[in-house]
């Protein structure tokens, strides 16, 4: 069963700015940290993973995997959550479903991958006492329940080995799907009954794999079998009234090379398997998968079935398409499943049939109306904490909920957070920034510097991260989301310019730009300003004189604006030679070759550091941004200052630098909450139109560690 998809369609109307009735958007943040109890570790790991919800939409529950605990939170105001706490489980919770005001969590118990183990217990959601239990005999996975609440099925994976074999099918013990009575809202576990699912799979047949359940309102279960590439549906007795591969799917117009630098798009991939995680009924006779691979596949898509077999709709590369527009392609996830897609979830809004496909390592969920399911219009892309995993939607309350399991603080990175959407009138706030529209498809991130052109045009340029793909980005911001209308390739003698990390632009003056490249002199590349032509071709290159030369250190010039006849960069964080708490200013004039620089006091840092990340010049004053390197509740300072244009006197290098004033201009935490997400820590770039609105953007680190999303706001400066 090979399908080819040899024209991936897009139809992201809401994005383009069209007019929306009602739409889903971001309300709040909850980072599942703050469950912990006062005095516990909060550094800990914790990760939400698979997420339910009382029938009454009021409470959430989590499972979390690295504390070994189920969690807890209050959404009565769901723009507010608090945190409820957890409940240590003795083994590892691997899924949740609730039926009424009880949870049903599987749990692994398991010793080792030769010796799998596991229970099915349940939980009072108000007392967070265990109220009883069943032994699975196995390793379970996911645990879904029927639509009237009269029974669970558990699919018992018993996962194999990675490391055994390189992951070679067969590893035994087999696994096998479990349904199980609820009776009067409890476990009946004396009705467990076994469903062998051996002998079905072309792919080890007796070594089958189950991923993941959902249960029709017929009460026939769907079940992935994930390694096997196999899709089986159980009836209510646990016979199997059908079962078929999952089939391949050709792949055309992707980037399947990692660690270049370059986002590429055009390979392709032939006969790459499905391999589905997650599966969710539409109806009581379709339903989706989302196509994530774990053994030999992934088709970076998903794909309605009929539980016959037959193909209803494949997404192909349009998914990912998609993504790779609005900025969240994690390029360093290429050569593997690409977005990745793992979790799909269905229900009904506001009369609509809507599908939500996640996407790991995009960190994005996308919203489909599926009213025809062989022609599924994709309305919405999200943005989610990073690794979206488990959802739940709570449609009386208008609640789209997602959780997200990455937990990143170990590397100074972002917490696992559950998010809350709503659903109602008004247009989609994310994302704010497109290439839709463009003739080519074009990826791009890791914005890192602005600069405000004629009209409503702003140039944006990306950092190292693409390294062999330095580019500079011509975008219009008249449009809601604002759009990318040209990418143009910054080249040294013809071919892609490396061994640059752009960090700043600002106009010529004569139709081309200067750019400011902070240095890495372990990566060897130069601290250095660079002139670049309207074609994008560097026509010069100065670095730095001597007396900068003997103090740089890493974090160098972060900014670059034109003030006459002078450029002035900004410089991140203090060098050899500068006082703590104060940073240069550096000057250099172009026709003279004259550098100089003042000092610039920094705010004094929290956690973490504070540093420069911008400067631009308009009117009397250069608007400077200066932030701290943290992220979400440790993040302090993120602002905008400004210092009078009659304080840029250079001063000789070597010496004491004058000391400059500053004046508070605006504090961005609020702009970097107004999605409803957490406080990102890279404000990388300030532009200002010739009217005083200033526009700012985050830098998403090439969604490498990050949940890849962008934010492009503008404010008023006068």
């Amino acid at each position: 069963m090979t399908h080819r998809f040899a024209t991936a369609v897009s139809a992201l109307a809401l994005m383009a700015g069209a007019a929306s009735a009602d739409s889903f958007n971001r309300i709040a943040s909850f980072p599942v940290a703050s469950n912990m109890a006062e005095g516990e570790d909060t550094a800990r790991e914790s990760s939400a993973e698979i997420i339910s919800a009382t029938d009454d939409g009021m409470t959430l529950v989590y499972t979390d995997s690295p504390l070994g605990a189920l969690g807890f939170i209050d959404i009565a105001d769901p723009a507010a959550p608090k945190p409820l706490g957890n409940l240590g489980l003795d083994g590892e919770p691997t899924s949740v479903t609730v039926i009424g005001q009880t949870a049903f969590a599987g749990v692994n118990t398991s010793e080792s991958y030769t010796a799998p183990s596991g229970v099915l217990v349940s939980v009072d959601v108000a007392s967070r006492a265990e109220t009883g239990r069943c032994d699975l005999g196995g390793q379970p996975d996911s645990v879904a329940k029927a639509p009237d609440g009269s029974f669970l099925a558990v699919a018992v994976e018993n996962e194999r080995d990675e490391d055994l074999n390189d992951g070679a099918l067969p590893q035994m013990p087999a696994g096998y799907l479990v349904l199980v009575d609820i009776v009067d809202g409890a476990l009946a576990c004396d009705t467990m009954k076994k469903v062998d699912l051996t002998g079905l799979a072309e792919i080890a047949p007796e070594d089958p794999e189950p991923e993941y359940v959902s249960i029709n309102a017929l009460g026939e279960t769907v079940v992935t079998l994930q390694e096997n590439n196999h899709l089986v549906v159980v009836g209510r007795d646990g016979t199997v009234i059908s079962d078929f591969s999952a089939g391949t799917v050709d792949l055309e117009g992707i980037d399947a090379t990692d660690e270049r630098g370059a986002l590429i798009f055009t390979e392709s991939q032939q006969g790459r398997k499905r391999e589905p995680d997650a599966v969710t009924w539409i109806d009581d006779t379709r339903f989706a998968i989302a196509n994530e691979g774990d053994y030999e596949g992934g088709s970076r898509g998903w794909t309605i079935f009929a539980k016959d077999g037959t193909e209803v709709y494949e997404s192909g590369t349009s998914f990912e398409q998609a993504i790779i527009r609005i900025g969240h392609y994690p390029d360093k996830r290429s050569d593997a499943k690409g977005v990745e897609p793992e979790s799909v979830t269905f229900d009904t809004f506001g009369g609509t049939p809507m599908l939500f496909v996640g996407a790991e390592r995009a960190s994005v969920v996308g919203v489909y109306d599926v009213t025809d399911p062989a022609a599924p219009v994709l309305t919405q892309l999200l943005p989610s904490g990073v690794g979206p995993e488990g959802y739940v939607t709570i449609p009386e309350r208008g609640l789209l909920v997602s959780a997200n399991e990455s937990d990143l603080a170990e590397d100074g990175g972002a917490r696992s957070h559950v998010m809350l959407y709503q659903y109602g009138a008004g247009d989609p706030v994310y994302p704010h920034l497109t290439s839709e529209g463009m003739a080519e498809l074009t990826g791009w991130g890791a914005l890192s510097g602005l600069v405000a052109g004629e009209g409503a045009t702003l140039y944006a340029i990306n950092d190292s991260f693409y390294g062999y793909q330095p580019t500079i980005f011509a975008i219009d911001v008249s449009t809601k989301p604002a759009k990318i209308t040209e990418a143009l390739r910054v080249t040294r003698a013809g071919m892609p310019a490396q061994k640059l990390d752009m960090e700043g632009i600002t106009l010529d003056g004569e139709g081309g730009f200067w750019v400011a490249s902070e240095g890495r002199t372990d990566r060897l590349v130069p601290h250095a300003l660079y002139h670049i032509d309207a074609e994008g071709e560097i026509r010069g290159e100065v670095g730095l004189p001597p007396e900068l030369a003997a103090v740089e250190k890493r974090f160098g010039f972060e900014g670059i604006t034109k003030v006459g006849d002078w450029l002035w960069m900004a410089v991140q964080r203090e060098w050899a030679d500068d006082p703590k708490g104060q940073v240069k200013l550096v000057a250099y004039n172009p026709e003279t070759e004259e550098w100089g620089a003042v000092a610039y006091p920094l705010d004094e840092a929290g956690e973490g550091w504070v540093g420069l990340s911008e400067i631009t010049a308009h009117g009397d004053h250069v608007y400077i941004v200066e932030r701290d390197n943290q992220l979400g509740t440790a993040a302090k300072t993120k602002k905008v200052y400004r210092v009078a244009l009659d304080e840029l006197t250079p001063a000789p290098l070597g010496g004491e630098l004058p000391l400059v004033k500053k004046e508070e201009v605006r504090d961005l935490m609020a702009d970097l909450t107004s999605t409803g997400g957490y406080v990102m820590d890279k404000v990388e770039g300030l532009a200002i139109q010739a009217d005083g609105t200033a526009w700012a953007v985050t830098d998403n680190d090439g969604v490498d560690d990050s949940s890849g999303e962008t934010l492009l706001w503008s404010f008023p400066v006068n």
